[in-house]
């Protein structure tokens, strides 16, 4: 089954998993298998006046809907490309007197489009809005709760001269939303700005190990491949971070997704050793031991996670600290509560300016990465990335240029090269390749410039530490 654009891929029926996507032809790493347009799409809440509501790239000034008073955007273009998708909402907020949350807004705005053509195959769609899961069956109470909520709040938004459906199909429409939102991110692909229904990419499934990855790029979300792909292979992505134990990824995904992981990484815990690795030889720590630190690890997440949202910054590094002071005799190198407190202890480092020690955790962080991810992990490039510009400001340009050729080398891949991360990046590479030649021709000339042009240009400040993960493939309600 295909249909305009999507003839490279077929929907099929997995074994065991419903429907999935399979591979009509080769593709190599960093191929686009398909690039697909948000069926329907809105931004965060919290972000409606700092991002596009069309092209959902942060902008310093938006222009804002002179109607609604809501919607902003980047210029007329973006404006008028978004009319036919903001007319009834526009006049329905208006009506309304304010608008309502992204899940209101994003299931009217599905429902308008089904208003004018049909809830049948959508141009470039392998299947209907009407045949997406909706796993409203497996809905715990608290969530039938928020549904029957959200019901309620699009009934009291939704006009009375627009087309009217009945309570099981707006409760299908919110199932839909509630499993299948895909995360769409910022320019940059380093903040979750908005929500957005992909009824293509809905069809594939998860696999902790997978061989496709997640892009959206340029107000389109691209499946991209990892690793070789023959004809007739299942297409699959990964709905969550691998850098967690079978056991916990198996949980995340039966709560969130509602069924049982059984991938070969999951069945044979392929990787869990590593994730859970302590000190080996003469000094091997006793189990006791081994549980204690894991505990003291846990408390002093949530106490960094606390100390984070507050802003106490000198807090989290002097946490980060005693952690590893108790971690170190303990854990090995790839334990992942080890890993975690080396990723945070390195990134606030670094916007606190103190560039040496963030470069030292950065780089063991990333010798630990190396050995769990999958070699083309979109998270491990960015990681990486980050590695080497903590190492470049900390003045240690061969390992910098060394982590942003290898960051450069993953990204290709995972985003490609006409991504604005992948360009910055590149820019980063051939400056540091530069630098490296100077240095490597005199090591104390290449300091005295270094020192020179830090003088005449204010110092660039680290982005300040976020407190949220990375953005995740699929969007889930809080």
């Amino acid at each position: 089954m295909t249909k305009g654009g999507m003839e490279s891929v077929e929907v099929f029926t997995s074994e065991g998993k419903g429907r999935g996507l399979k591979a009509q032809k080769e593709f190599l790493p960093g191929d686009v298998i398909f690039a697909e347009p948000a069926y329907a799409a809105v931004v965060f809440d919290s972000l409606t006046h700092v991002i596009c509501h069309t092209c959902f790239k942060r902008q310093e000034r938006l222009h804002r809907c002179g109607q609604c008073k809501f919607a902003y955007y980047c210029d007329r273009t973006c404006q008028r490309a978004a009319w036919l998708n903001h007319k009834n909402e526009c006049s329905a907020i208006k009506k309304h007197g304010k608008a309502p949350t992204e899940n209101i807004r994003l299931a009217a705005r599905i429902m308008w489009k089904i208003e004018r053509e049909g809830s049948g195959l959508a141009e470039g769609c392998l299947v209907s809005i009407d045949d997406l899961q909706n796993h409203v069956d497996n809905f715990g109470e608290e969530e039938k709760k928020e549904l029957r909520a959200d019901v309620e709040s699009f009934l009291e938004f939704w006009p009375p001269q627009s087309q009217q459906f009945g309570m099981q199909y707006i409760s299908h429409i919110f199932g839909v939303i509630n499993c299948n939102g895909f995360t769409l991110s910022d320019q940059r692909g380093l903040q979750a700005v908005g929500v957005g229904i992909f009824p293509n990419l809905c069809q594939a499934n998860h696999d902790c190990w997978p061989n496709c990855t997640v892009i959206f790029n340029n107000g389109k979300i691209e499946l991209r491949a990892l690793s070789k792909i023959s004809p007739g292979d299942e297409l699959t992505v990964s709905y969550v971070d691998f850098l967690n134990v079978s056991e916990e990824r198996q949980k995340q995904l039966k709560k969130q997704y509602y069924f049982d992981c059984a991938c070969e990484h999951c069945k044979k815990q392929i990787k869990d050793d590593l994730m859970l690795a302590v000190k080996e030889g003469e000094s091997k720590p006793s189990a006791e031991t081994v549980k204690d630190v894991i505990q003291f690890s846990k408390d002093t997440l949530e106490k960094i996670n606390k100390a984070r949202m507050e802003g106490l910054y000198h807090e989290v590094v002097k946490l980060c600290r005693e952690c590893l002071k108790k971690q170190e005799p303990v854990l090995g190198d790839t334990n992942i509560y080890l890993l975690r407190i080396l990723s945070i202890a390195s990134e606030v480092l670094s916007y606190l300016q103190m560039f040496e020690e963030a470069a030292d955790y950065a780089k063991r962080m990333v010798d630990g990465y190396l050995k769990i991810y999958h070699p083309n992990n979109a998270q491990l490039g960015m990681a990486v990335m980050r590695a080497g510009v903590t190492h470049w400001h900390a003045g240690l340009i061969e390992a910098g240029h060394g982590l942003i050729c290898k960051a450069y080398a993953i990204l290709l891949i995972t985003h490609g090269p006409s991504h604005p991360i992948t360009k910055d990046l590149e820019v980063m590479r051939v400056q540091t390749e530069m630098e490296l030649r100077m240095f490597q021709q005199n090591e104390f000339m290449y300091y005295k410039m270094r020192e020179a042009a830090l003088k005449n240009q204010k110092i660039q400040v680290m982005p300040e530490p976020s407190n949220e993960a990375p953005p995740s493939l699929f969007h889930k309600k809080e």
